[in-house]
C-alpha cells in the first residue's frame, strides 16, 4: 500500500499540555522470520498527525493500560484513527464484557466472594477459573466439586477475595472440538476459524500453552453468535477483534491483540490482514 510504519511502546508516548506525542521509530517489515524488521530513524511526532494508530498492547489490563488509552484518546481527538477506539478498550474488558451477551456465553460468574464461587462450583460441578486481567491461558484453572485443591485455587486466583475473578461452566467440547478463534473485522466475521486443540494433559486452548491448530469453516451457531455481537462491536469502534468459541458458546472476546492472522492466512487461504486494512482504508476515506 506504500504506507509508512512507525513503532512505539508505552514508554514512548506521553501527554504534554493536552496533546499526545510519541517518540516513534520508522521501520520496514518483511515476510521473513529471520529478518522481519529493519529499524530506521527515531523522531518525536504529534500522535494526532498520524493517519492510523494500531493499539497492540497485550494485557494485563491494569492502570498503566488504562493510562495509555487516555494518551491515545487525545490522539483520536486530534484526528488519528485509533484501532481499536480507546474508549471501547476501557469499556470492553475481555472477560467482563461477556456479561453484555448472556445468550452467547456459558453460565458465568464474576465475583470476589469466595462463598459465591463455592456455590457456583457446587451448582455446575466442574468450572474454569480465570483472572479478569491476563491473557494466553495464564493462571487459568479447571476445578470440580471433588477437587481437594478447589478452595486453594479459588483463594489463589482471587487473592483471598481481594480481586474479581471469572468462573465459567466447564465445556467438555474443548477436548475433541477445541477452542475456536474467530476474527471479526468491523463486526463481520472471517468465514473460517482457527481451532486450537489443547495438548494432552492440558486444558488450555492457547497457542502459548502448546495447543495444536487447524482451520475449520464457521458453523451456523458461530455465525449466530457473530450476528449478536457484531453490530455492538462495530458501533463501539472495535474494528479488529477475536472471539473464542467452545462448543456452542463464546468464552472470551479479545479486543486488544487478537492472534491467529498468520495461521489463518497460511493454512486457511484468507488474507486477513488485507481485509483489516481495507476496512481501515474505508474509515480514512
Amino acid at each position: 500500500r506504500g504506507w509508512n510504519i512507525y513503532y512505539g511502546g508505552l514508554r514512548d508516548i506521553w501527554l504534554r499540555d493536552g496533546e499526545a506525542f510519541g517518540r516513534l521509530t520508522h521501520l520496514q517489515v518483511a515476510d521473513d522470520p529471520k529478518n522481519w524488521l529493519c529499524l530506521r530513524d527515531v523522531a518525536v511526532t504529534s500522535l494526532g498527525e498520524m493517519d492510523v494508530i494500531l493499539m497492540r498492547k497485550d494485557p494485563p489490563f491494569d492502570m498503566e493500560y488504562v493510562f495509555a488509552t487516555y494518551v491515545l484518546q487525545r490522539a483520536e481527538d486530534h484526528g488519528a484513527l485509533v484501532v481499536n477506539r480507546p474508549q471501547a478498550l476501557r469499556d470492553a474488558n475481555e472477560k467482563a464484557f461477556m456479561a453484555w451477551f448472556p445468550n452467547c456465553v456459558p453460565p458465568t460468574l464474576i465475583t470476589r466472594s469466595l462463598e459465591e464461587m463455592r456455590t457456583f462450583v457446587a451448582e455446575h460441578r466442574k468450572v474454569v477459573v480465570k483472572p479478569l486481567d491476563l491473557m494466553g491461558g495464564r493462571s487459568v484453572f479447571v476445578t470440580d466439586i471433588e477437587d481437594g485443591n478447589r478452595n486453594v485455587i479459588l483463594e489463589t486466583v482471587s487473592d483471598h477475595g481481594a480481586r474479581y475473578v471469572m468462573l465459567q461452566k466447564y465445556l467438555a467440547e474443548i477436548v475433541d472440538s477445541g477452542d475456536k478463534r474467530i476474527i471479526l473485522i468491523d463486526g463481520q466475521p472471517i468465514p473460517r476459524a482457527l481451532v486450537r486443540i489443547p495438548s494432552p494433559g492440558d486444558h488450555r486452548g492457547n497457542m502459548d500453552a502448546g495447543a495444536q491448530t487447524e482451520i475449520r469453516p464457521l458453523t451456523d451457531r458461530d455465525l449466530w453468535i457473530c450476528e449478536q455481537i457484531g453490530p455492538v462491536l462495530r458501533d463501539k469502534g472495535l474494528l479488529f477483534t477475536g472471539i473464542d468459541v467452545i462448543g456452542d458458546f463464546m468464552t472470551e472476546l479479545n479486543v486488544t491483540s487478537p492472534t491467529g492472522i498468520v495461521e489463518l492466512t497460511r493454512d486457511g487461504d484468507i488474507q486477513v490482514a488485507k481485509h483489516m486494512f481495507d476496512a481501515i482504508s474505508s474509515k480514512l476515506k
